[in-house]
């Protein structure tokens, strides 16, 4: 009897036991549910907010584009309206330089007509005064143009009756005649220069030839063209060899 009392205490102090494990269980598992619950509504929460930010920052980009879109094109709008007015300030300054030469003319055209009402001549005597003008300029220009074939007849001519006259005669060039080698005859020792008659250059006249302002040798000229001339290389002033370049000046330049 005493062990059928204890077993039934025993199955009834289990289950109190039990009953209460259950409980304790239950109550884990509703606090679970609920974190679980709270968990999602924070985590939905969380998206919506991602989303709504996502949103933001798309229409922020686009306004971005369409921001640097317009700044382009204020840009270009700028850059034409520079070009243009560049374009309208050369203009500007065309018109008033023709404006300018313009008046210019007309001042002119008022003088020359001035000073024609003044000489109280007709159009005809004008015109026969104006040919005759150009008709003396071109005897004048055709008379310089003797002169100076003369006057180098006569230097040649002096050369030439200095020669017969004395021994000792030197022919002197003009003072700031320069000239260059444009070929060498090794052979026959002579040269050829690029300064003839019309740069003033004489029979007999003796040149130094230089490079690099040092003397290379000395040449007498044996004959003289328009444009170029002829002259052998005196052998006893031959300090080095003559090239194509090496430039030459008078060796008695005149005063």
């Amino acid at each position: 009897m005493l062990i059928r009392i204890s077993l039934i205490v025993a199955i009834v102090a289990a289950l109190a036991v039990g009953g209460l494990n259950i409980s304790k269980v239950r109550d884990k598992i509703d606090t679970l549910i609920t974190q679980r619950n709270n968990e999602r509504s924070q985590k939905q929460k969380a998206l919506g907010d991602l989303a709504s930010k996502s949103q933001e920052l798309a229409k922020t980009k686009d306004t971005l584009t369409q921001t640097q879109q317009e700044l382009t094109d204020t840009k270009s709008q700028r850059d034409k309206a520079v070009a243009d007015d560049k374009e309208q300030i050369k203009r500007a300054s065309e018109w008033a330089d023709k404006l300018a030469k313009e008046t210019q003319e007309l001042n002119d055209t008022q003088a020359q007509l001035g000073a024609y009402t003044a000489t109280t001549l007709s159009p005809e005597q004008v015109m026969t005064l104006n040919k005759m003008l150009k008709n003396t300029q071109t005897a004048l220009e055709a008379v310089k143009e003797e002169n100076v074939v003369l006057q180098r007849a006569v230097s040649r001519l002096n050369n030439q009756l200095a020669g017969f006259v004395g021994t000792n005669y030197v022919v002197k060039l003009r003072a700031n005649l320069e000239g260059k080698i444009v070929a060498v005859d090794p052979k026959w020792n002579f040269v050829v220069l690029n300064v003839g008659e019309d740069q003033g250059v004489l029979e007999d006249g003796e040149m130094l030839v230089s490079r690099n302002g040092k003397l290379v040798a000395k040449v007498i000229v044996r004959s003289v063209q328009k444009d170029h001339s002829i002259a052998n290389v005196v052998p006893n002033w031959r300090l080095g060899d003559v090239i194509e370049g090496d430039e030459v000046t008078p060796a008695h330049p005149a005063s």
